[in-house]
């Protein structure tokens, strides 16, 4: 390869934000191949197949660079400086509020670049010259711990939606079961519960299940209704009844494990016939066409992409809009429009979905609201959407095409991860005035206290997959970083929300800072706590800007890892390292957590060391010795507060063997922390965060 062309080629990947030298988890230099900056490039709107291509896509860059267009949107700090496209001639500019008031105007010589932002935050609108733009002003920081109203250091249970059991419940849980688990929480002494992604996941192909891997974050599961909260229980009654549902229903019920498609079948059949049934009543369908005149245009793609799903489905073409007959790729087409019409009545009762499930969320809410907690639900935001799903399809100019995101080897998978999944493009972000971003966090925000963002490096810089390369064949995209914390700072101020950042793994070393600075809450694991030797680290030295917590969805909980059931899986699923004896190193890592549980005051007696099937002493002590923690918030997964061995996800290619995303609470959420571990651990928390 001429040598020439690749510096050519570095160059271009370097000004389109590709990260040609970087560095791995062991802190050693890496370079990006040139077929993998070629790649990516290509997924960027960038060519770069040879000299010419290369030369043309730095032409473009420059262009866009060069000021001549202004962008769609702006963000400055509040009462800071907003700097300005250089312009060869003087103009007028003016800054309008939302309501159309003047917050200030004046003259911008050509030789100056910079004016007053408001010092209020909030959206407002920019007059310059003959260009009007949206202008984000973000304040310092994401609204706070500190600034919720009577919270004496806080904490929470962390549960994932889906598990949670109700009477009746069909076999997977739903609205209702999280509003009694927020109530029973509360009565705990809880001011947070945080749930898994309720993203909207794929109607008609039930057995994609991963709340991680959605069709889109705009909008929400419907398989999260309860139909009884629409038409009534007499109602969803007799439609079981009509369906000849009620044995189908029972025997889900009392399953260890969710059977997704056999759930969500039973689910759809029941909300169908409620649909057909609501339509008699006049008044539920004005306040329906009010929501669907409101949610406007993503709402109707969405509706419209889940009717063309299906339909296509069931006439043997699963899978991504990509395999639909090209006519059906642009949702703006005449091929769409009239798919919709010849069926309105599908469309609508998917947008019908959405409207319940936004109700079903709302009152979850307001029902842990209600039951005194300061903060209520935490949502969870996933880091990408399916590259065939309803975002995907329905705002193609702002989403990367060719490229899934992963992480590439570290320590907890020397392969490298390649998730299948699809994000924003960084371009596409500023040629659409972020208005994918905006959304987004306001779906995730729109019923929640608070939102953890998985995978917060995200904003920074993502590792992107060439589709058909291997994980360790990517390349790091870099993010507008600034831009985006801004706008995550407005959000949250705007709808009085905390903000946690999932910031476990390799970071760059001054991520965390930047993050915090911004008022964004890292995540601190007890796993993760450990010092140069191994050791765990005393609970009084984690740090104060990061969520505290016993464990994760990911990794084992504090039962699994006493007992070493994650131990077990690994070896199973032959994600262990043969190199080392992990059983051996397991029961050294036990003694060490002990000693640093009674060291903390955790533990009532430093020998003898519990045996490994005795979880409960552990239990309790590990939620005292992470309830220590100087962190402004402690989440407690609910596995950590019930005792449970099984973890909810294991991480990598084990679907086929173990059950992620399908293990079921040992008990209804109205009763759920009533036995007496829950409530000694419950007990443990709340006594030592409320301590003065």
């Amino acid at each position: 390869m001429n040598a020439s062309l690749d510096d050519r080629l570095a160059v271009l990947a370097e000004q389109a934000g590709i990260d040609v030298h970087w560095r791995d988890a062991l802190d050693r230099p890496q370079v990006t191949p040139p077929d993998t900056l070629r790649a990516v490039l290509r997924a960027l709107g960038l060519a770069a197949d040879n000299a010419d291509d290369i030369e043309a896509s730095l032409r473009r860059i420059e262009d866009e660079r060069s000021g001549r267009e202004i962008p769609r949107l702006l963000t400055a700090d509040a009462a800071g400086r907003l700097a300005l496209p250089a312009s060869p001639r003087g103009r007028a500019w003016k800054i309008l509020r939302e309501d159309g008031g003047v917050v200030s105007e004046g003259e911008l010589p050509s030789s100056e670049r910079e004016i007053a932002a408001p010092s209020e935050p909030g959206y407002y609108t920019l007059a310059l010259g003959d260009d009007e733009v949206t202008l984000a002003v973000a304040p310092s920081r994401c609204f706070g711990v500190a600034d919720v109203r009577d919270a004496h250091r806080p904490w929470g249970i962390a549960v994932q939606m889906s598990g949670l059991r109700r009477p009746s419940d069909g076999g997977i849980g739903d609205f209702t079961a999280l509003e009694l688990c927020a109530r029973a929480a509360a009565e705990k002494g809880a001011d947070a519960l945080a749930i898994s992604p309720l993203h909207a996941l794929f109607a008609a192909a039930p057995e994609r299940y991963s709340p991680y891997a959605p069709s889109s974050r705009l909008f929400l599961n419907g398989l999260y209704i309860d139909p009884t909260r629409t038409s009534g229980e007499q109602t969803v009654r007799a439609v079981i009844d009509t369906h000849n549902l009620r044995q189908e229903l029972a025997e889900l019920e009392w399953l260890e494990l969710i059977d997704w498609p056999r759930a969500a079948r039973a689910r759809m059949t029941i909300l169908r016939s409620v649909y057909e049934w609501a339509s008699v009543d006049l008044a539920g369908s004005e306040r329906f066409m009010a929501f669907r005149r409101e949610q406007g245009e993503p709402l109707e793609r969405h509706a419209r992409f889940e009717a063309l799903h299906a339909d296509f489905t069931a006439h043997g073409r699963p899978g991504g809009w990509q395999g639909w007959p090209a006519e059906f790729h642009d949702p703006a087409g005449p091929a769409v429009a009239a798919f919709a019409r010849e069926h309105s009545r599908e469309v609508a009762f998917h947008a019908w979905l959405q409207w319940l499930a936004s109700q079903g969320l709302a009152g979850a809410q307001q029902a842990a609201r209600d039951a005194g907690m300061k903060i209520g639900l935490i949502a969870d935001l996933a880091v990408g959407a399916d590259s065939g799903g309803s975002h995907a399809w329905a705002h193609q100019g702002e989403v990367l095409s060719g490229l899934s995101v992963g992480a590439p080897p570290d320590a907890l998978n020397r392969l490298g991860q390649d998730w299948g999944l699809t994000t924003f493009s960084p371009r596409g972000l500023r040629e659409s005035g972020f208005r994918g971003f905006i959304g987004m966090l306001r779906a995730a925000l729109a019923h929640a206290g608070g939102v953890r963002i998985d995978h917060v490096l995200g904003l920074k810089r993502l590792w992107m997959v060439p589709h058909g390369a291997g994980a360790t064949e990517g390349a790091y995209v870099r993010y507008p970083l600034t831009d985006m914390l801004r706008l995550i700072a407005l959000e949250s101020h705007l709808h009085r929300a905390i903000v946690i950042g999932e910031d476990l793994g390799t970071v760059p070393s001054d991520f965390r800072g930047t993050i915090g600075e911004k008022g964004l809450l890292g995540i601190r694991v007890l796993w993760f706590e450990r010092a140069a030797d191994g050791g765990f680290i005393a609970p009084t030295e984690w740090s104060r800007e990061a969520m505290a917590t016993t464990s994760t969805h990911d990794v084992p909980t504090v039962a699994g890892w006493w007992s070493g059931r994650d131990v077990e899986w690994r070896r199973r699923t032959g994600l262990d390292n043969p190199e080392v004896d992990e059983v051996a190193e397991r029961e050294n890592d036990r003694h060490m957590l002990w000693r640093a549980l009674y060291a903390s005051g955790s533990a009532w007696n430093e020998e003898p060391l519990p045996a490994q099937d005795d979880i409960s002493p552990v239990v309790v002590a590990a939620a005292r010795h992470v309830s220590l923690a100087p962190a402004p918030l402690a989440i407690f997964p609910v596995e950590d507060v019930l005792g449970l061995h099984e973890q909810p996800n294991l991480p990598g290619p084990t679907d086929a063997v173990h059950p992620n995303w399908r293990r079921r609470m040992p008990d209804s959420s109205a009763r759920l922390f009533d036995g007496p571990i829950a409530h000694a651990v419950c007990s443990a928390i709340d006594q030592t965060r409320n301590r003065s």
